[in-house]
């Protein structure tokens, strides 16, 4: 009789042990995902990508707030891969960053990750291995409230809700787009539109302008770094929505779109045919609904709206723009006849130069002018928005947007509003106290957020990640950090494993989130509580800034990751990807001869070579080789030292001295130089170098001055009394026609071909 009460109890105790320890009571969640190479044609030619379970994007995940995740990840690449799982609270081990929180997940292998769902709000997930997430590996990760949860919002978390992943494809290798980048190609402004030539600017009334841009050092306005191919709305360039739970879409209706910026580079602007926009969430955070026109969604961030349907018969486009406008891609809701929006102008980028001629001096830094802004309320390039200032003509209809014969009716608005309500940061506030403990120690530190354009180095305080050490944090403070965006570009600050704090001046309602776009010229300050031990990523989520070094690792408190039974090189490997050698090779095939040049460069060190062969031996040839390192939080200065090879044969008459009545006697010479290269105005490259007898050269010499926009010049003059100049079309990004006079070699006709 005892036994039976006692079993009894415990029966009894079991539910009111599951309720008091909610782990015990989880549900498990099981999900394989097979990681594998396969071809798309998204642009019109069959290219390499990588599909999980046969599909881009990659499969939604699902959870509620309580389960577990059990995601079995089967790589059957021959590469290494990784996932992170972008803004959701785990485990340090679990997070996803190749050598700092696990080693690579290798080819032809399995690895699992297991870790409890302790939040809810909209997420996505991605590879962290290389440039993997460009080419396919991005899908959304939703973390559903139970109905019971304390904050469920009835007309909000009760809607119909449809996960929605923005992504952009590009033809173009991912590898070459990053070598690109590094070596200051064009490509990419030339198919955008953007180039700002000499031409392109005197025929604008903008040679002032561009002259003056030129004399800061700078080159052409851009909004963003890679031209793309298309842009992809869960994989698809349009597609649409006509019914909710198997009934058609009527009048009155709403629908929750969580939607994850999965792109490489891009910002979208996010638009509505049908009216407002209404968003309830940010970063997986819910936020107290705010009613704008349109919104311009960071790389990485995610947002939650509420889109109505204003009328039958009628289906409404949703559209999504890139933010330089040159691509977009369309959702429409409802069914019946199309109702588009008009489309987004082209930019006027001369007026954004202008604007970044007055922003930036002389050495390089932005202009301290009193403004102090902040959270993105303040957009510097509205000077280029034709429909805030008008001025512009409004581009044609997208022919993809519908299908020959469709019947559309077009949403036009006037040229210029300045009533648009676009969101901004100022505008979130948290439905919840945010606030963080009053009695923990806080922990201040400040970062400038630093670049050179022309090399594509980006970085925090002047440094590459690769050149810093971890940010120490204790267990339990509180970090608060004050980032300043001194470069011309926007920045997607990104914290792995915690939500930060944006202070917006809504007090203990600041919203919460994990990714911050810090506009150029812009200060906002962020904070955390750090109560997860581990080393965690803070980066750009720009996925080439990343890989150029824009980024810090936060290390709270002693952690020994079981992972990584090496730390220390594993850290070194995690390192080296960040700063990984570029390749650059140019190759000039005249009838007068033949020149070109190589170079590898990382964030400071450069080995470069030039080569001219003449075909006969008047002509003779030449190999110049440098190496230097990179100087200076602008990069304008570089040291070096130098190989110089030649051999010309020539008389007595034809040895010339030099500006300096120096003269070389020898047909053949090889010699070793020191000296040093500079950036002065106009783009133009100083150098100057000595030789063992004392002989001194100095150059100017300027490469890719933009006549037009697809004519490209350049000019060498030296103190040995040589010189050159030189005209090309640019045919594609690898092949242009080239015509130049050389004072060695005479004049020449040739294909140029680069790499």
């Amino acid at each position: 009789m005892k036994t039976r009460i006692y079993l009894f109890s415990i029966l009894l105790f079991i539910p009111f042990v599951l309720s008091t320890y909610p782990a015990l009571a989880q549900k498990l969640v099981h999900y394989e995902l097979y990681v594998k190479d396969t071809l798309v044609s998204f642009a019109g030619k069959e290219k390499r990508a990588i599909a999980v379970n046969g599909q881009i994007p990659m499969p939604t995940l699902k959870f509620k707030q309580g389960d577990t995740a059990e995601i079995v990840v089967h790589n059957l690449l021959e590469e290494s891969t990784s996932l992170h799982w972008h803004g959701v609270f785990l485990p340090n081990k679990e997070d996803g960053v190749p050598f700092l929180t696990q080693q690579p997940i290798k080819p032809r292998s399995t690895y699992t990750y297991r870790f409890p769902i302790i939040q809810n709000g909209t997420h996505w997930y991605h590879s962290h291995s290389g440039l993997q997430e460009q080419i396919g590996m991005y899908g959304n990760f939703i973390l559903e409230k139970p109905q019971d949860h304390a904050d469920f919002r009835k007309g909000v978390d009760d809607l119909p809700a449809i996960p929605i992943v923005l992504s952009e494809w590009t033809n173009l290798n991912p590898d070459n787009i990053n070598r690109m980048l590094h070596n200051a190609n064009d490509w990419s402004a030339i198919k955008k539109g953007a180039t700002q030539s000499y031409f392109e600017s005197i025929h604008a009334g903008m040679l002032g302008i561009k002259l003056a841009n030129e004399w800061k050092r700078m080159n052409a306005m851009d909004v963003s770094d890679v031209y793309y191919d298309k842009i992809l709305i869960n994989g698809q360039e349009i597609s649409k929505l006509d019914t909710i739970n198997g009934k058609p879409i009527k009048a009155g209706d709403q629908v929750r779109l969580r939607i994850s910026n999965g792109g490489a580079s891009s910002y979208f602007w996010l638009r509505y045919a049908g009216g407002k926009i209404k968003v309830v969430a940010s970063d997986g955070n819910d936020v107290q609904p705010v009613m704008v026109d349109r919104l311009l969604i960071a790389v990485s961030e995610t947002y939650d709206i509420i889109l109505t349907v204003p009328q039958n018969g009628l289906s409404y486009e949703f559209s999504v723009t890139t933010e330089d406008r040159t691509r977009s891609a369309s959702y429409f809701i409802g069914g019946g006849i199309k109702q588009l929006i008009s489309p987004l102008p082209r930019l006027k980028y001369f007026q954004g130069m202008k604007m970044m001629n007055g922003m930036t001096k002389m050495n390089g830094d932005l202009e301290d002018n009193g403004m102090k802004m902040s959270l993105n309320q303040m957009d510097m390039n509205a000077v280029m928005y034709p429909e805030i200032t008008g001025a512009e003509i409004i581009e044609p209809m997208k022919p993809n947007r519908v299908k020959q014969g469709e019947n559309v009716l077009i949403q036009q608005k006037e040229t210029t509003q300045s009533n648009i309500v676009t969101l901004n940061y100022a505008m979130l506030k948290s439905t919840s106290k945010s606030a963080l403990p009053a009695e923990a120690f806080v922990k201040n530190l400040k970062f400038t957020l630093t670049g050179n354009m022309n090399r594509y180095v980006w970085s925090m305080d002047d440094k590459t990640i690769s050149e810093t050490d971890k940010i120490r944090v204790k267990k339990g403070e509180v970090l608060r950090i004050t980032l300043y965006n001194n470069s011309m570009m926007r920045h997607p600050m990104h914290l792995h494993g915690f939500d930060f704090r944006v202070i917006n001046g809504n007090g203990d309602h600041s919203p919460l989130k994990n990714v911050l776009d810090i506009m150029p010229m812009e200060t906002d300050t962020i904070e955390f509580l750090a109560d997860q031990r581990g080393d965690w990523f803070f980066h750009c989520h720009i996925l080439y800034h990343m890989m150029a070094g824009m980024g810090r690792v936060v290390s709270v408190g002693d952690y020994q990751n079981p992972n990584l039974a090496d730390p220390v090189n594993s850290y070194k490997m995690m390192l080296r990807e960040t700063d990984m050698p570029h390749l650059m090779i140019q190759n000039d095939f005249a009838t007068n001869g033949n020149d070109g040049g190589a170079m590898l460069q990382n964030s400071r060190w450069s080995l470069s070579s030039e080569w001219r062969l003449g075909y006969n031996k008047m002509h003779g040839y030449e190999i110049e080789t440098q190496l230097g390192r990179y100087i200076g939080k602008m990069q304008w200065f570089m040291p070096f030292i130098g190989f110089d090879y030649r051999y010309r044969e020539m008389g007595i008459d034809q040895k010339e001295k030099n500006l300096f009545n120096q003269q070389n006697r020898k047909n053949t010479r090889h010699s070793l130089s020191v000296g040093f290269n500079y950036l002065l105005p106009m783009l133009v490259n100083f150098q100057a170098q000595v030789y063992p007898d004392g002989i001194v050269r100095l150059s100017l010499i300027r490469e890719d001055i933009p006549v037009s926009k697809r004519f490209r010049a350049g000019f060498m003059l030296n103190s040995d009394i040589e010189y050159m100049a030189d005209l090309r079309y640019i045919v594609n990004r690898n092949i242009g026609v080239r015509t130049h006079y050389d004072s060695d070699m005479g004049f020449g006709v040739g294909v140029s071909v680069g790499y």
